[in-house]
């Protein structure tokens, strides 16, 4: 039975950029390492895996877990993933400001999908953009 979140993992081009893009969010790296051994290699399913890591934290104490495959080498993906796209959809944050946020997005290369949107209710601004991968990234402000 599950208990709590630990993490959510994205696999990225390039650790380094994508760290990047996540700490001029405001997220902070927690901690980052080289994974290799029969260990990770089990766990992934991936012979002979090599995995860099950095989990950042989110201000809220969660975690988002950046993965670099070194051996095999990640899939460069260069296109921006559609919001129906099978698997993981997107990873979610709460904003303070989504038109100062979605500037910042803009400005550590990532893009936009659309322009905030106000929920039926009322009660919060949506907006999706994607990462400096593609991923999509969802924003949504209280209101």
């Amino acid at each position: 039975m599950i208990i709590n979140k630990r993490h959510t993992g994205l696999v990225v081009n390039n650790l380094d950029d994508s760290v990047k893009f996540y700490e001029g969010l405001g997220l902070k790296v927690w901690n980052r390492q080289v994974e290799t051994g029969d260990f990770i290699s089990k766990v992934v399913g991936i012979k002979n895996a090599e995995v860099e890591t950095a989990k950042l934290k989110i201000p809220d104490g969660s975690l988002l877990e950046l993965l670099e495959y070194k051996s095999p080498k990640t899939k460069k993906i260069n296109f921006l993933y559609p919001s129906d796209r099978h698997g993981c959809s997107h990873v979610s944050f709460t904003v303070k400001d989504i038109n100062k946020t979605s500037e910042l997005i803009e400005n550590l290369g990532g893009s936009i999908v659309n322009l905030p949107q106000v929920s039926q209710n009322g009660k919060f601004k949506v907006m999706y953009c994607h990462d400096v991968d593609g991923i999509i990234v969802e924003l949504v402000q209280e209101l």
